[in-house]
């Protein structure tokens, strides 16, 4: 709101009080820059007026559906086995986001209720994207509005760890 992210902290007729929150890696080039980044609080709380809701669309992690899906996108030269690296990256995720596919699929339910929405695939799955020099593979899953950064570290983590033991190489270290 306003450029501001964060939680809104403080709702009031002129002016909205906000702790601001990083950005993700994708968000980085927008304004205001941030030095936090993946949605950890910066520590600043900003006011932001309230005419801000007409000029500039608001975005709302946590009203209707408490739960956001985060991806980890890893290139891989085109001779990896990517068989086993998918299966690698299904299992951490399923192990670290597995058990917020039952509550999410009820917030998604009452979301229904209250909205016409479609889909609702929440377990982890993975994508290929292929350009000139790897190809990369992604791991989608799901995590709550709160700690997400946390699991996509521990997923990071166990990855590499993973990948490690099997002796698969990443893209620029292969």
């Amino acid at each position: 709101m306003g450029g501001v992210r964060g939680d809104v902290i403080s709702l009031g007729f002129l002016q909205t009080i906000i702790m601001e929150m990083g950005q993700t890696p994708p968000e980085q080039g927008d304004a205001p820059a941030m030095w936090v980044n993946g949605r950890q609080f910066s520590g600043r709380i900003v006011t932001v007026s309230n005419s801000a809701v007409f000029d500039e669309p608001v975005y709302n992690y946590t009203s209707d559906f408490p739960f956001i899906w985060e991806e980890l996108a890893i290139p891989f030269k085109y001779d990896v086995d990517r068989a086993k690296v998918e299966k690698l990256m299904l299992d951490v995720a399923r192990e670290h986001a597995g058990d917020l596919i039952e509550p999410a699929k009820q917030a998604m339910q009452k979301l229904r209720e209250r909205y016409y929405v479609e889909g609702g695939d929440f377990n982890p799955r993975t994508y290929v994207r292929l350009d000139e020099k790897y190809v990369t593979l992604t791991v989608r899953f799901l995590t709550p509005d709160r700690d997400n950064r946390e699991i996509k570290d521990h997923i990071g983590r166990d990855l590499l760890a993973a990948l490690e033991r099997e002796d698969i190489k990443i893209g620029a270290a292969a």
